[in-house]
């Protein structure tokens, strides 16, 4: 016997088709779009943008993927529909012109309902069907259902005719977006489109702290998964952007290549001597630890290699920068005119942790920056609150290693106790590299120190690490050891004094005993020049006693022969005398 349901028999269910949105964001947390050829339900309160939504749906359909669709209003005119979404760069009359789009309008006026008593959606059904098989549209958006409904005055109608609009979109087989006024203790105001719909997107807008957020939430979606948390999302010059908030997945692609921080001494605390591409660094401390400085030289490092860099600036503007950096012989504004550096520069409170966010986005992918830094992301919490903070900088530092972007911040640290070290946006346990900037007080004076606390894939030096700010940059400087401890500032000249003091002693101590020896030298050589005159007078005493003794032997022995050969000769002359010889 054959199974009846091949799906179930084979273990694998057939995925849900989707219509993509092409709206940023939203397609990542409905995992591919819209139910295809089904109808959803966008709902909220005023101002939270659901006719742009229904607009971008239509626009992106036709642009990205080639499908036609119906645009069907109920309070604005097509004019009125053409001029409010054109700053967005939607040119609905050329769209309509190449039968791409089809926009109507269709006014519902009760009064004339009350008087005649007769109201139902026939009309309204053929109306829509020939708008659809005019240009053969794939996508179709009702805005608002509200005003299409405003005329049933009898519920149990009311509910039926709703019911049957959607069952007819179904049978239609159109991927449809319906917006509706948010109701009272209910998504909407019949209570009824929420249940019959396939797909439930809820918009919110909500001002917090004087700051306009809007969220985003998918209430249910029939047939597939999607993300499930509340998404922040913003209205730009390009449309709708969401951004999701726990949809990006930690498998970005790492570096070994190390880049240099711009301070020579800083990369010797780093075995490889630098950090690695793609990473995060966060340099904290508390207000003058020269954070700032540290930044700059890290951006201009990057510019030195050719990689554009984007300068996220919350305390300065571009030139206020630019004129406070040349003080310390850095001089930003070549990089600028090369258009390796870019200055973004306003206030946090300018605009909410999305709108930043996006800005952050938007900005990466015109420019397509080798590195972006944030200076400083501490003045984000004058926007949010500390979670919405983290939570932001979550999904900043995650797109930023899927770029694979070097990122550096900065945040202020405030307080004088051990907790000093943990930043407010708790954002430390995220970043690969942590690097910490303190004061270093002494006697009547505050200096600067650095270290390391965290680097991730790197041994790194654990000193303290003294440096000053010069007219040449950040300089650090050789660790001074005294009695107690690591020495910094007037205790480090005072030991550098008592060291050159102490090397001037040993110097002295050297020289005063090579004098020393040299006296002995002198001496000892002049002790060996009388022995060696003494041992030579003795020498040539000997020696002339010795000539003495030689000449006396010598003639000795020539007397010895003198009187040898007068005896002889003697002898001869008396044997010549005798009586024979005569």
């Amino acid at each position: 016997m054959q199974d009846a349901n091949p799906t179930l028999a084979t273990g694998h269910m057939a995925a849900l088709p989707k219509a993509p949105t092409g709206i940023e964001g939203l397609d990542e947390i409905t995992e591919g779009g819209l139910p295809k050829g089904r109808p959803t339900l966008i709902c909220g309160s005023a101002g939270c943008g659901k006719t742009l939504m229904g607009v971008e749906f239509l626009v992106r359909g036709i642009l990205d993927y080639n499908e036609p669709g119906v645009l069907m209003a109920f309070e604005e005119t097509a004019d009125e529909l053409a001029a409010n979404v054109a700053s967005l760069g939607f040119d609905l009359k050329q769209l309509q012109a190449n039968k791409l789009l089809r926009l109507d309008h269709v006014h519902v006026d009760r009064s004339e309902i009350e008087e005649t008593g007769e109201y139902d959606l026939e009309g309204l059904f053929i109306r829509l069907g020939y708008a659809i098989d005019s240009i053969g549209a794939k996508r179709v958006v009702l805005d608002t259902i509200e005003s299409l409904f405003s005329g049933f005055p009898n519920q149990a109608v009311l509910r039926s005719e709703i019911r049957r609009l959607f069952r007819w979109l179904k049978d239609k087989g159109v991927t449809t977006v319906i917006t509706a006024e948010r109701g009272e203790g209910s998504l909407t105001r019949q209570g009824l489109e929420e249940y019959v719909s396939d797909c439930v997107i809820l918009l919110d807008n909500r001002v917090i702290n004087q700051i306009t957020t809007r969220r985003l939430r998918i209430v249910k979606y029939r047939g597939s998964t999607h993300g499930t948390n509340e998404y922040p999302y913003i209205i730009t010059e390009d449309g709708i952007s969401v951004v999701p908030v726990t949809s990006l997945r930690l498998e970005h692609v790492v570096s070994n290549e190390v880049v240099s921080t711009g301070v020579a001494g800083l990369d010797d605390m780093f075995t490889h001597r630098g950090v690695y591409r793609g990473s995060s660094t966060l340099i904290t401390g508390t207000a003058g630890t020269a954070k700032t400085t540290l930044a700059v030289s890290f951006a201009i490092e990057a510019c030195r290699r050719g990689e554009r860099c984007v300068y996220f600036a919350f305390e300065e503007s571009p030139e206020q920068l630019i004129r406070n950096m040349q003080s310390v012989g850095m001089d930003l504004r070549p990089f600028v005119e090369q258009g390796l550096l870019f200055i973004e520069a306003s206030r946090p409170t300018l605009n909410g942790l999305e709108q930043h966010l996006v800005t952050v986005h938007k900005l990466i992918k015109e420019i397509k920056p080798g590195t972006v830094i944030i200076d400083p992301i501490s003045n984000l919490v004058s926007v949010g609150s500390i979670s919405e903070v983290r939570a932001m900088l979550t999904r900043l530092i995650d797109y930023l290693k899927v770029q694979g972007v070097t990122a550096l911040f900065t945040a202020l640290i405030s307080g004088r106790s051990a907790t000093q070290e943990m930043t407010e946006e708790g954002v430390s346990s995220l970043v690969d590299t942590w690097v910490h900037v303190r004061d270093l007080e002494g006697v009547g004076e505050r200096n600067r120190g650095v270290s390391i606390l965290k680097a991730r894939g790197m041994a790194h030096s654990n000193q303290v690490r003294e440096f000053v700010v010069t007219s040449h940059g950040v300089q650090l400087l050789d660790v001074k050891i005294g009695p107690d401890g690591i020495v910094t500032g007037a205790s480090r000249l005072a030991q550098s004094i008592q060291e050159q003091a102490q090397i001037i002693a040993n110097q002295q101590e050297v020289e005063r005993r090579d004098r020393e020896l040299e006296r002995k030298r002198r001496v000892l050589e002049a002790t060996i020049a009388n022995l060696r005159t003494e041992f030579e007078s003795v020498e040539e005493e000997l020696r002339r006693i010795t000539l003495e003794e030689e000449h006396r032997q010598n003639s000795l022995t020539q007397s010895r022969q003198q009187i040898a050969r007068d005896f002889a000769n003697r002898r001869t002359d008396k044997s010549s005398d005798s009586p024979d010889n005569a």
